[in-house]
């Protein structure tokens, strides 16, 4: 399945029925009276965060969703049925945003979440509704109202427990295809990953899951390489693992680009908890390792991993830091939504 993170896509929610005049029509009935029933309330245009889902490519084949129109109303004080509600299926981390990009209409963080987009029109009312002791024959019923349209835009930023992040060739689709069972393209050349890529990892009992985000390079916020949209992706990350080639002669300045890159693009992206590791240590003698880690560790100011996603070096101790990040992240969310439950509702 392609990975698709944009799309705009146009969507109309249905018309009301028009009501009906009608007058009774019965035997031995002297006096018959309006009995034309009421038209339906339109479909209104739904938006479902659903699980299972880790891309918008369904919306690069049908861009255009369209609700029924409710039905006309009848005779015998018979109403119209209610028009059909579309629901557009989305992955979890899905945001909607007006058709500008610039107004956020919703953000989807959980399955099962929904929201009316757009409501259906109502439905007209019959002649029945008119008759009053000085008008007992109206031959008077209203059109429904229209129903409301509008392009938005959807943007899927990828929810996951932790990211990888670093320089193109940094080895990040090599680190994930060695803790997970997931397949990234891996090869010895610059934007190997062109997609976000996911997996799910295991340690110590726990499972947590980590995308692995196309390389990044200097004025990734501004678009340039692969774009700021997977930044986007970043966001959702609980923590982050900072990958840095250590066969790169400036490591130091490998750091610094990533760092301003998640500074300059905002976000909270620079508030997130992060591990940084020197990766490929395979590919230097080791008497370098400890010489380039110390040098890190300085300029950052932060413990330094050394590890090796081609070798299965160092891999444990990266997960296991990681799964502590991870608990500690979901503890607090925990706690959060428990808060949110215990506040009373006021009308």
């Amino acid at each position: 399945m392609k990975f698709l993170d944009t799309s705009k896509v146009y969507v109309r929610s249905g018309d009301g029925g028009a009501g009906c005049v009608s007058f009774r029509r019965e035997a031995h009935v002297e006096y018959g009276g309006p009995d034309g029933g009421d038209g339906g309330r339109g479909g209104d245009v739904v938006v479902e965060a659903v699980d299972g889902l880790n891309t918008l490519i369904d919306f690069r084949y049908q861009q255009h969703f369209k609700a029924k129109t409710g039905g006309h109303g009848m005779g015998k004080n018979r109403s119209g049925a209610a028009g059909d509600t579309v629901i557009l299926q989305v992955p979890v981390g899905t945001q909607v945003f007006d058709d500008q990009h610039d107004l956020l209409l919703a953000d989807f963080t959980r399955a099962g979440q929904r929201i009316v987009l757009l409501e259906g029109g109502k439905g007209g009312r019959g002649n029945a509704r008119f008759k009053s002791s000085t008008n007992q024959a109206p031959r008077r019923a209203d059109t429904g109202i229209e129903g409301e349209e509008r392009w938005i835009w959807l943007r899927l930023k990828l929810i996951a427990d932790a990211g990888l992040i670093g320089l193109p060739n940094a080895g990040k689709s090599t680190f994930l295809s060695a803790v997970s069972r997931a397949k990234p393209k891996v090869a010895d050349y610059p934007f190997t990953t062109l997609n976000p890529v996911l997996g799910v990892v295991s340690v110590d009992t726990a499972e947590f899951v980590i995308a692995d985000i196309p390389g990044l390079i200097g004025g990734a916020h501004e678009g340039a390489g692969l774009g700021d949209r997977f930044l986007g992706h970043v966001e959702r990350c609980g923590a982050l693992l900072h990958l840095i080639d250590c066969t790169e002669d400036d490591i130091i300045g490998a750091w610094k680009t990533i760092r301003g890159e998640i500074e300059a693009y905002g976000g909270g992206l620079n508030h997130k908890s992060e591990i940084l590791a020197l990766n490929k240590i395979d590919a230097i003698p080791e008497e370098f390792i400890d010489e380039k880690r110390t040098e890190l560790e300085q300029a950052s100011g932060q413990k330094v991993l050394a590890i090796s996603g081609a070798a299965g070096t160092g891999l444990e101790t990266a997960l296991r830091e990681i799964r502590s990040l991870v608990d500690h992240n979901r503890a607090e969310e925990a706690e959060a939504a428990s808060a949110e439950a215990s506040v009373p509702w006021t009308p």
